[in-house]
């Protein structure tokens, strides 16, 4: 008599959240490897390459400059209008693209979800990186914009790191939220683009927030993205640029909470992630 065993491949997190954590470090350079796969994706397999990455910016900055600054005559904080839009630009770009690029992260790679374990955070994070590079490719243009207009920037300038990991944090909270969702509910594909449409709308990114009425400007700030574009600006223009404080809080309480509660969606849906995909 022969007996027949059955050998079951269980694809689970690690069992306790110290390991997990662990994990994420264990397996880092499948982080460096899938970040590096899918930069090389989007550089080398285009007809452009790294200059679509300059390109978009560029022509949406000269849209915003000619309808704002020449047609509505905004206010452009004592600095070249070109220069107040593309300071925006810089950390929306960085946000949209990354939140666009971590919802179809988990579907683009199920084939490696679900035969492996590893951290499923490492997916839209290597996401959240590939965006980031096109963040710095296009401060190439900031800088060909300063050195046009002579513009020098203040000691305020230092502080950029700082709003940066803002920036990320908000990139990173928003992606895994989108991420974990685009999973079950396949229509947030549709709903993304829409998302990254609007939120251009509502936010300063043609504009200055400063021209929002003071009554309506804490509500302004509940659009955690308003106090990541106000900082870069702060930062970077200097002189007449100020933050609204309370709305500045505001909106970084929001990007921490936005950060805290992705992780832990993601974290609450990733055991299903395999068996869904």
């Amino acid at each position: 008599m022969v007996n027949h065993s059955q050998t079951e491949l269980v694809i689970e997190a690690g069992r306790t959240e110290s390991q997990y954590w662990q994990d994420l470090w264990r397996y880092r350079e499948l982080f460096y490897f899938l970040a590096w796969r899918d930069i090389l994706v989007r550089y080398k397999q285009t007809a452009i390459g790294i200059a679509w990455a300059l390109i978009r910016p560029f022509l949406t900055m000269i849209v915003f400059t000619i309808v704002f600054g020449q047609l509505a005559k905004l206010p452009s904080e004592g600095v070249p209008y070109p220069i107040l839009v593309f300071a925006a630009m810089l950390p929306w770009q960085f946000f949209a693209n990354a939140l666009s690029e971590c919802s179809n992260s988990l579907i683009s790679n199920a084939n490696l979800i679900s035969k492996v374990y590893f951290p499923r955070l490492i997916v839209p994070g290597s996401a959240v990186i590939v965006s980031f590079v096109d963040f710095m490719i296009s401060g190439i243009i900031l800088l060909a914009l300063m050195a046009w207009y002579n513009f020098v920037p203040s000691w305020r300038i230092l502080t950029l790191p700082l709003f940066i990991v803002i920036a990320f944090a908000a990139a990173m909270g928003g992606g895994l939220w989108l991420s974990a969702l685009n999973v079950k509910y396949r229509d947030f594909r549709y709903i993304v683009p829409f998302i990254v449409q609007f939120g251009l709308y509502i936010s300063p990114v043609g504009f200055s927030s400063s021209i929002v009425p003071e009554q309506w400007r804490l509500l302004y700030s509940l659009n955690p993205i308003v106090g990541v574009i106000d900082g870069f600006r702060w930062a970077i223009l200097g002189g007449e640029a100020k933050l609204y404080w309370p709305g500045f809080t505001l909106s970084v309480g929001l990007v921490v909470l936005l950060f805290i509660s992705g992780i832990w969606y993601f974290r609450r849906m990733e055991r299903s992630f395999a068996d869904v995909i």
